[in-house]
């Protein structure tokens, strides 16, 4: 997939582009219905297909102590967007200049920068731009001017409730990663890179790689069975999500995994492991030796699957 920071660096040769436009945190299937409309309009007026999206939520620079965490890393969210067929991206920085444009602003530059804009496509309740000024009364207006053609998708919904960011959210702090699966349409995997740790595990013989998960909304304190695919091939995972209360120094969050049978060096990789079983809760043991058969239980059960 192509990245663009910019609309100017995409290379039209005069052909229109249809764009889905939204912050597609999870990429679950209300986005995947937004996007799948535009990738139809390119492939029928012989336009470019692109999402527009952007570095960080909105909320963080606008109102901060609103800001949800996030669902998926920046990196799965750009793998997500791709694997739906979309071809170019355009990611915007979303910082305080970029929040002081208005909706109308916003589109005006996008139409004078691509050119020709076949047609827009977001939710039916998306918003946009300075003091949310932008809608989509606003883009079809704005569409009847520079003559571009507007989609307003409502949402998707499932098990009669509508498939949101928040739900999802909602249903991975409770652990219930069936649901969460079934509104990404996909398994609910974290992913995050991986920075040096305090390399406890491998003294206790169990390197993990330590998940920079910073910003992501997390499942309940545990042990858990997961997968994660690593240089072409598939691992099985013995997954702590906690603050290893039998470790001195104070709590501390930690995400750690330990790749049952691989050797090498993990270092500023990005890994997404595919949540699975939970085997246990997160608790304090009586020493190190305690917690290293623990582990060692662990592991053990994972291998079993």
């Amino acid at each position: 997939m192509n990245i663009f920071h910019a609309a100017k660096e995409l290379k039209t040769q005069a052909r229109k582009v249809c764009l889905a436009i939204g912050f597609f945190d999870g990429v679950h299937l209300g986005h995947q219905q937004i996007l799948r409309q535009t990738i139809a309009d390119a492939h029928k007026h012989d336009s470019i297909a692109l999402a527009l999206t952007f570095d960080k939520h909105p909320n963080v620079v606008v109102a901060p102590d609103k800001a949800p965490p996030l669902i998926y890393s920046l990196p799965q969210k750009l793998r997500a967007i791709a694997s739906l067929g979309i071809e170019n991206t355009l990611l915007i920085s979303f910082d305080k200049p970029f929040s002081q444009q208005s909706g109308e602003d916003f589109i005006r530059c996008l139409a004078h920068d691509f050119q020709r804009i076949h047609s827009i496509c977001v939710g039916a309740e998306f918003v946009f731009g300075h003091k949310r000024s932008g809608n989509v009364a606003l883009l079809k207006k704005l569409g009847a001017e520079l003559n571009f053609q507007v989609h307003g998708l409502s949402a998707v919904a499932l098990d009669g409730q509508t498939v949101s960011s928040t739900r999802i959210r909602g249903a991975i702090r409770s652990g219930n990663f069936d649901d969460a699966s079934q509104m990404l349409g996909r398994p609910y995997a974290i992913s995050g890179k991986v920075v040096t740790g305090d390399k406890l595990g491998r003294q206790l013989g169990f390197p993990t790689a330590n998940l920079d998960v910073a910003g992501l909304v997390l499942p309940p304190y545990g042990v858990y069975a997961a997968l994660t695919r690593c240089k072409g091939k598939l691992y099985r995972v013995a997954l702590n999500i906690g603050v290893r209360p039998t470790v001195a120094g104070g709590p501390q969050l930690r995400v750690e995994a330990h790749l049952l049978d691989f050797k090498g060096d993990l270092y500023a990789t990005e890994l997404e492991i595919e949540m699975g079983e939970k085997l246990r809760d997160e608790k304090k043991f009586g020493s190190p030796g305690e917690l290293k058969e623990q582990i060692a239980r662990d592991v053990e059960a994972v291998r079993r699957g």
